[in-house]
C-alpha cells in the first residue's frame, strides 16, 4: 500500500528515545531545552515547545488576549485545528474566501470582514505555501491587527530569503506524526515578542509562573503563583528527543519531499484536468500535495478506485463554515472556497516514497481521470 501520509523515523530517532526511557525522565526537561535552543538557532529567533500545533496557536491566542466577542479572520480551506484553537478561547473565528490562485487567505475578501470587534488575522499556509507576506502584514499594520502565521504545513518553506518564523508577528508550527518534521506529537510558537513567549512558556504548565526553569533542572516548583489560566499543553522529553533528531534530518528531508512534488508537477503538467496547486518548490517544503480536478464530480468513486489500486488519497480540508458549529449567515458567500474544495484531491506525499512510487500514483489517476 502506497500511504497517503506517514511518520519518517529512523534509528537516531528510536535511539534518542531509548535514551530518555534509559534516564527515567519523561516528562518536560532537559530534551525540550535542547529541542528549543535548537529550533532558537533555526530560526534566529526564539522558539517555545508545546504539545502540538492546535495548542501552540490556541496559547498563542490567549497570550495576545482573545476572549469572547472578539474576532479572528481565517480562512475557511484549513484543519479545524485552526478554528478550534480560537474557539477555545471563545473568541469567534471569522471564515474568508481564498484566492482561486494560490488557494490561500484572499486579503480582499478578509478585509471586507474586518469589523470593530476583529483583533487578529490568522494566515493558513496551505500544503506549504504562504502568498503575499508583505501585503498581509501591510493589512494588518493597517488595522491594528496581530499576525498569527498557521504554518503547521511551512516548516523551512522560504520566503524572499527567510525562513518563514524567522520574522513576523508569531508563528506556530504542528510537529505531529506526518508534518515536516515530527516528534510523533508536538508544536512550537516562534516570536521575538518576550511577554508573548513568557505567557505561553507558564500557560502550557498550568501557568504556574517561572516553572519552565525548575523543570530545566529537572524539578519542579513547590512554592508559586498563577495569575492566568493555564493548561496542560507542554511537551515530553520523550517528543523532544524525536524533534531533536528529526531536525538534525531536515536537509534530507525536506530535499525529498520537494523532488517528489516536482515529479509530480512534471508529471500532471501537460492533463487538461489534473491542475497542481501551483508552488515553487524551489522554496516551498510541501507538508501534503494537492492537485484540483477540475470538473471532478464523483471524488469517492475516484479515491475508492485509487485504494483498489493500492493507494491511498484524501482532501484537505473539508471547510469549516461547512461544520454545524461554525455556520452562519455570514460566511456563506465564500463561492471560491466552495467550488474549489470537491475539485480537490490529495496525493501521497513522504520522504520515504520513490519516484517510481510517484510515477505509479500519476498513472494511476491519469487514467481514472481520462474517462
Amino acid at each position: 500500500m502506497i500511504r497517503l501520509s506517514k511518520s519518517c523515523i529512523g534509528n537516531a530517532e528510536k535511539a534518542a528515545v531509548q535514551g530518555v526511557l534509559d534516564r527515567e525522565y519523561l516528562g518536560m526537561g532537559t530534551e525540550v531545552q535542547q529541542f528549543e535552543e535548537a529550533l532558537t538557532e533555526f530560526f534566529s529567533r526564539p522558539a517555545v515547545c508545546v504539545v502540538n500545533g492546535t495548542a501552540a496557536l490556541h496559547l498563542t491566542l490567549q497570550a495576545c488576549g482573545l476572549t469572547s466577542g472578539q474576532e479572528v479572520l481565517v480562512p475557511s480551506l484549513t484543519y479545524i485545528a485552526s478554528f478550534q484553537a480560537i474557539s477555545a478561547t471563545s473568541a469567534k473565528p471569522v471564515a474568508c474566501d481564498i484566492n482561486p490562485a494560490t488557494f490561500l487567505l484572499d486579503l480582499s475578501d478578509a478585509e471586507k470582514r474586518i469589523t470593530p470587534r476583529t483583533k487578529a488575522i490568522m494566515p493558513v499556509h496551505y500544503t506549504g505555501g504562504v502568498g503575499d507576506l508583505d501585503a498581509l502584514y501591510a493589512l494588518a499594520k493597517k488595522q491594528n491587527l496581530w499576525v498569527i502565521e498557521d504554518a503547521a504545513h511551512a516548516f523551512g518553506t522560504i520566503y524572499k530569503g527567510r525562513r518563514v518564523g524567522s520574522f513576523g508577528d508569531i508563528t506556530c508550527f504542528s510537529f505531529d506524526g506526518i508534518k515536516n518534521i515530527t516528534c510523533g506529537e508536538g508544536g512550537c510558537v516562534v516570536t521575538e515578542d518576550e511577554d508573548i513567549l513568557q505567557k505561553v512558556r507558564d500557560a502550557r504548565l498550568l501557568a504556574v509562573e517561572k516553572d519552565t526553569d525548575k523543570r530545566y533542572s529537572e524539578q519542579r516548583s513547590w512554592d508559586f503563583d498563577t495569575t492566568n489560566q493555564g493548561w496542560r499543553f507542554h511537551m515530553s522529553n520523550i517528543m523532544a528527543a524525536i524533534g531533536v533528531e528529526q531536525l538534525k534530518r531536515f536537509p534530507e528531508l525536506s530535499k525529498k519531499r520537494q523532488k517528489l512534488a516536482k515529479r509530480y508537477d512534471q508529471l500532471f503538467k501537460d492533463h487538461p484536468a489534473i491542475k497542481p496547486v501551483p508552488r515553487d518548490y524551489k522554496t516551498v517544503v510541501p507538508h501534503i500535495y494537492v492537485v484540483r480536478i477540475c470538473g471532478m464530480k464523483d471524488r469517492k468513486r475516484i479515491q475508492q478506485k485509487m485504494l483498489e489500486k493500492g493507494i491511498q488519497v484524501g482532501y484537505h480540508y473539508q471547510p469549516n463554515h461547512w461544520l454545524s458549529l461554525y455556520k452562519n449567515d455570514e460566511s456563506q458567500l465564500l463561492p471560491v472556497t466552495d467550488s474549489v474544495f470537491p475539485e480537490l484531491m490529495s496525493l501521497p506525499l513522504h520522504p520515504d516514497l520513490t519516484e517510481e512510487n510517484v510515477d505509479y500514483v500519476a498513472s494511476e489517476l491519469i487514467k481514472l481521470i481520462s474517462y
